[in-house]
């Protein structure tokens, strides 16, 4: 089969890799890549917003599955346009996209159909929403409604930090349009834990779970960014916790989906806390993490393509989905001045010295002259896998440092409070 594969960040160039395994993928594109992605597929400069360039490409190489496996191309409505043109597309429906696309829609899907989740309100004007604050106890959590590259949520320890944030995101064009409209909602304690899930918009097939973090600095300090870090399996998410948050989340999410009339296929991502009163959903995704995806899909047994193939025809219940008994960590290598403006045209070097058994997955590089340099954020993922979580952290933080590049930064404890 032909199989274009949209996008640039470590999750595309994981599910390239991924997908590259599979005996019945004999071409294999990327639009538009990274510089990792171009030694496994031929990657092509279109970007990955740019559907109606998207879907002549796909056209014309007579693509029989496309996979669109991040946020902003299904918010689109990449799917739809792949299916309208008759090309098989894994992913989700501009509509159903709105789980993520619209935090609005999300917390009114789950007020609707009694899912757990913080105590939240809505609001399209900055003067009710400062007049809601006032009434609120911090700390405060202030969510742009919209898209943000995971950046969009502010943790406010006081009212007028929240006003400010608010003020920020509504009035001073902050995460731009994504700010417009914003959700204020109660701040949750407990630990965080991820659980995606494979589904053809009827049958839910869980992925390992793990746990991300989020905060750029070491102990969880510092601004949020797209996730520095991944370990799975996660210790405090029990068979237990599992089995009620199916029961109370994960199944009622994918009904209330079919019941609003936008049925959600591809990848679901529930973003959960684990309160005293139960899980919790902190927040939707409409795809793999990043970088969750790299540590599930290196724990992934079974044919990713033969998956996605199932979930496009409807046929998921009858897939054998395997994933590895084994534990895996992932550590982000992020570039100077990340989750800001980060520094670009570093060389890096030390690849060629990671151990075989460790999976270098590209984000923010780019190929040139025989070298790779830095292009973007976060710049590598590198993902080990041992028998205990504590060998795939030592197995991974000793490839990075053998890695290296002018101003690379990166958490030193990841997965440190589950060893």
């Amino acid at each position: 089969m032909k199989v274009l594969v949209v996008g640039s960040g470590g999750r595309e160039h994981a599910v390239a890799w991924k997908l590259a395994q599979s005996p019945r993928v004999k071409a294999l594109y990327a639009a538009p890549g990274n510089g990792g992605m171009a030694g496994i597929a031929r990657c092509v400069d279109i970007s990955a917003l740019d559907v109606a360039a998207m879907v002549a490409f796909a056209q014309k190489e007579k693509i029989e599955l496309c996979a669109v496996t991040s946020d902003d191309p299904q918010a689109a409505g990449m799917v739809d346009a792949m299916r309208g043109a008759g090309i098989a597309a894994f992913g989700c429906t501009k509509a159903a996209a709105r789980i993520e696309s619209s935090k609005i829609f999300a917390k009114e899907l789950m007020r609707k159909y009694n899912i757990p989740t913080a105590r939240h309100m809505s609001f399209t004007d900055v003067k009710s929403a400062l007049e809601y604050i006032d009434a609120q106890t911090p700390p405060i959590v202030v969510k742009a409604d919209g898209l943000a590259v995971g950046k969009g949520v502010i943790i406010a320890n006081t009212a007028q930090e929240a006003k400010a944030a608010v003020r920020d995101m509504m009035e001073g064009g902050l995460f731009s349009g994504a700010g417009k409209s914003v959700v204020i909602e109660e701040y949750m304690t407990g630990r965080e834990v991820t659980v995606m899930a494979f589904t053809d918009g009827k049958t839910l097939k869980l992925m390992p779970p793990c746990r991300d973090h989020k905060r750029i600095g070491d102990g969880d300090t510092g601004p949020n960014t797209g996730g520095m870090g991944v370990i799975s399996p996660v210790p405090d998410y029990t068979p237990e916790i599992n089995e009620r948050a199916a029961r109370e989340i994960f199944l009622p999410t994918l009904n209330a989906m079919r019941a609003e009339g936008c049925p959600f296929t591809g990848v679901l991502y529930f973003e959960l806390m684990l309160t005293k009163d139960g899980p919790k959903v902190i927040e939707y995704n409409a795809r793999f993490g990043d970088p969750e995806a790299q540590v599930a899909l290196t724990l992934l047994e079974s044919d990713l393509l033969e998956i996605m193939l199932s979930v496009t025809q409807g046929t998921l219940e009858d897939a054998e989905i395997r994933f590895r008994e084994s534990a895996a960590a992932l550590v982000v290598l992020a570039s100077r001045g990340y989750p800001g403006t980060p520094e670009k045209g570093k060389l890096i070097t030390g690849l060629e010295s990671v151990s075989p058994g460790t999976n270098i997955f590209h984000a923010g590089t780019r190929r040139e002259n025989g070298g790779y340099y830095t292009n973007g954020g976060r710049v590598l993922g590198l993902c080990a896998v041992g028998d205990t979580l504590g060998g795939a952290l030592d197995a991974v933080y000793g490839d990075i440092s053998r890695v290296g590049f002018e101003g690379m930064q990166y958490r030193r404890d990841i997965g440190e409070r589950e060893r």
